[in-house]
């Protein structure tokens, strides 16, 4: 904005003084300030970089009544509403949560355990592709209403090298919470991929493992709890640059991976100690059994690739099974946004009403079964079958309901278009 009024007088853009008011004038583009509010803004600065020498005072503590948290049979039913099956999981995963965010609001409500310091129970979940964890994590953000932040462990590598540090997934949770710190530091991290870290073999090397055990190392700290600088803007930090400062000690880490390869160290475990008469054909497993992941032990995980220091600081372990034919078909239909009601949605938005008969739902569940992608596979399925229709469905006339046959998933054949009667 423009500093000179009616009189076409030089003023102050900070305090409206005149350029006869005061001693001199600084100008800049279409700017000015006069040195009394130089004086005065230098002593603001001045001030601002001596406070850091007092101590600081404690950060207020954010509180919840018990009676406002959600208890871990509300935090499942509302999962429920999202996933299908892995009910196992997801008890776990509301009773960490309960008991993370009770560790946090709740100390000063029993004050004879004032000294018992509770220590934080970060997750890991296991589980083949396609079968919920990351939809899990991002759900159980949206019901508590917390920053929510993806990270990708395949990116990051150790502190120095081309790649991430690890410190970026701290910067993914502050841009999630609008660069809120005390808002950042009561979210939840998830990590990805994590298994893609594993050492690549039990024996040294005389090279740096800075993609894969370098990476457990750097995460050490920050899962267990740390002040950690944060680039503002992500990327790697600098001498020049500032930082955030973001307390790790009340951020959930939920840490998630495939693990393929995992079946076969808890099968030849299983398998090693029941060899023998007394051996019975309950305790062998398969390693293609679908709820094989429900037998890992720490030891398995170590022998797979992570350190133990690593494993140590995950004390919640649970395993996600493989989809059956009738979860699948679950997730067809039942959650808020199951795909079929997707579907549906779109075509409504155009005035038409989407119907899928139970042969090709049936279809649909069949052929992404044999993808071996778990839910992904539902999605691929019906985006093929469904290409061709929602390209020429808008060149038919008149059209009301386009119903979906077995024969339209197996092998593209037209689905049933009927006019609307009233029009006809």
């Amino acid at each position: 904005m423009s500093n000179l009024r009616d009189d076409d007088v030089i003023r102050c853009s900070f305090c409206g003084r005149t350029a006869h008011e005061v001693t001199s004038m600084v100008a800049g583009p279409e700017v000015y300030i006069c040195d009394r509010c130089i004086d005065d803004a230098s002593g603001i600065v001045t001030s601002d970089v001596a406070a850091p020498s007092a101590p600081a005072a404690p950060r207020p503590k954010r509180t919840t009544a018990p009676s406002e948290r959600m208890t871990p049979l509300e935090i499942k039913s509302s999962l429920d509403e999202y996933v299908v099956g892995q009910d196992q999981a997801k008890k776990a995963l509301s009773v960490a949560v309960y008991n993370h965010y009770k560790r946090i609001d709740s100390s000063e409500y029993f004050s004879e355990y004032e000294d018992v310091e509770l220590e934080k129970s970060n997750i890991l979940l296991l589980g083949p592709t396609g079968t919920g964890k990351t939809l899990l994590a991002r759900t159980l953000a949206r019901v508590l209403d917390v920053p929510f932040s993806i990270s990708d462990a395949t990116a990051l590598t150790e502190a120095g090298y081309v790649g991430e540090d690890v410190e970026s997934i701290l910067a993914n949770l502050l841009h999630a919470a609008d660069f809120n710190v005390e808002r950042a530091e009561r979210g939840i991290i998830y990590i990805d991929e994590v298994d893609k870290v594993a050492r690549k073999s039990d024996n040294a090397s005389i090279t740096r493992d800075v993609s894969g055990e370098g990476v457990q190392q750097a995460l050490l700290k920050i899962l267990e709890g740390t002040v950690a600088g944060v680039p503002p803007k992500g990327g790697r930090k600098h001498p020049e640059q500032s930082l955030i400062n973001i307390d790790t000690s009340n951020i959930l880490f939920i840490c998630g991976g495939a693990f393929d390869g995992l079946s076969d160290v808890i099968a030849s475990r299983i398998s090693s100690s029941s060899i023998g008469f007394t051996a019975s054909q309950t305790d062998k497993i398969d390693k293609f059994d679908p709820k094989i992941f429900q037998h890992v032990e720490p030891d398995d995980l170590i022998r797979f690739g992570l350190i133990p220091e690593l494993i140590g600081r995950l004390p919640v372990i649970s395993a996600l099974d493989n989809l059956s034919i009738e979860a699948m078909r679950n997730i067809l239909l039942e959650p808020k946004n199951a795909l079929l009601k997707q579907y549906k949605k779109l075509f409504a938005m155009d005035g038409m009403e989407l119907h899928f008969d139970e042969g090709a739902i049936d279809a649909v569940v069949h052929k992404a079964k044999a993808l071996g992608t778990g839910a992904r596979g539902l999605r691929a399925v019906l985006e093929d079958a469904m290409l061709e229709i929602m390209f020429d469905v808008h060149s038919k006339n008149n059209i009301a309901r386009c119903i979906i046959t077995r024969e339209t998933v197996e092998s593209n054949a037209e689905p049933i278009f009927e006019p609307n009667k009233a029009t006809a």
